[in-house]
């Protein structure tokens, strides 16, 4: 069997393409590049560094497992895919999540296609990411599961695959603890074992990255009291604690972004606590369209923990109501359901209540 692996210069993606070729896989490393120009930024960020050098390490490792490397230009579509509706929600107030954008149309769609398109020859795609994808017998679909590590699983990230996709998908990483893949490395020579790990879309200011200048507007309490002023919206996302600059008897967090009137709405850590939410463009994995209530646990944020929840499903979207009320609920990211370590689907948030 051949398998393309995509490759970023990191060492959960060389460990997943030493891991396929030890076990007799004929393995091709491909990177995908998504970036044309310079930005202001700190390394080891997904989006606008200076990537020679990741370039160079995916180079390296790929001649460590002695196969071949492709690195295939998708800047233009990724500018125009996740880039240009990320910039357009955060300059609306909103919280995108474009790693769940990028996943399913780039990662997981443009990438293995164009590579097939400029001739690479391959069976499966794998990549590094830390979750399972196994096939149900029972119900003959193909289920995304949480990968073992908790801390590091990133189903949160995938839930809008589809099963065309995942019947050709692989995750050689799923059973690993990242200490695990780090000693891996380490145990087979692998020249970026001790790299560390990329942990965000991007270091920076958000005026740089999106080119606008300061916009000024007031912060002002749920009663509608200038508390003070703020430079621009896209600075903010709701629960946000930290650079409000704001002197107050008590924390304050962001509860609400107005965009029509320029304003940051802040409360007590009591007034970002919701009940529930409303999702749209949901996607089902584990199962078909469902008509009728179930329980389910939820993710609201990638790092967050599951917790209960009772989904109702209205036609393209769904009703979710917590168990328990819940904090800093932001429109635009991916609500995520879960039955045990099976991802039952997920949607994009559009309001809370």
């Amino acid at each position: 069997m051949k398998i393309l692996v995509g490759v970023s210069g990191g060492v959960d993606s060389a460990v997943a393409l030493h891991i396929l070729k030890s076990k007799g896989y004929s393995v091709i490393g491909a990177m995908m590049k998504i970036y044309d120009g310079e930005i202001k930024t700190i390394a080891n960020s997904c989006y606008g560094t200076d990537k020679k050098k990741e370039i160079q390490d995916a180079i390296n490792n790929c001649n460590h497992c002695k196969c071949e490397f492709h690195l295939i230009d998708l800047s233009k579509e990724y500018d125009k895919i996740v880039f240009q509706e990320f910039k357009k929600q955060y300059l609306d107030g909103l919280t995108p999540n474009p790693c769940v954008i990028c996943n399913k149309y780039i990662k997981f769609g443009l990438f293995p296609y164009m590579a097939k398109k400029i001739g690479i020859d391959y069976d499966k795609f794998a990549t590094g990411h830390y979750a399972r994808n196994e096939f149900n017998e029972n119900t003959g679909r193909f289920e995304l599961k949480k990968g073992k590590n908790p801390k590091k699983d990133q189903t949160y990230f995938l839930y809008k695959l589809s099963q065309n996709e995942l019947k050709n998908i692989i995750f050689p990483l799923g059973e690993m603890e990242k200490e695990e893949v780090r000693n891996y490395a380490i145990k087979h020579n692998i020249p970026v074992a001790q790299k560390t790990d990329s942990q965000d879309f991007y270091k920076g200011d958000f005026k740089d990255l999106f080119n606008v200048e300061d916009n000024k507007g007031e912060i002002i309490d749920i009663y509608g009291n200038i508390l003070g002023y703020h430079d621009g919206i896209f600075n903010y996302t709701i629960g946000q604690r930290k650079g409000l600059k704001i002197a107050y008897s008590e924390p304050l967090y962001v509860v609400d972004i107005n965009k029509i009137k320029n304003q940051i709405i802040v409360g007590c850590k009591k007034d970002t606590y919701k009940k529930g939410l409303i999702a749209n463009n949901v996607n089902w994995i584990s199962i078909n369209n469902p008509n009728k209530p179930f329980e389910a646990t939820a993710k609201i944020r990638s790092a967050s923990n599951p917790t209960n929840v009772t989904v109702y499903p209205q036609g393209e979207k769904i009703k979710v109501e917590f168990k328990e009320k819940i904090s800093a609920i932001a429109p635009s990211q991916a609500i995520v359901l879960y039955d045990g370590d099976i991802v039952i689907g997920g949607g994009t948030i559009s309001s809370s209540f």
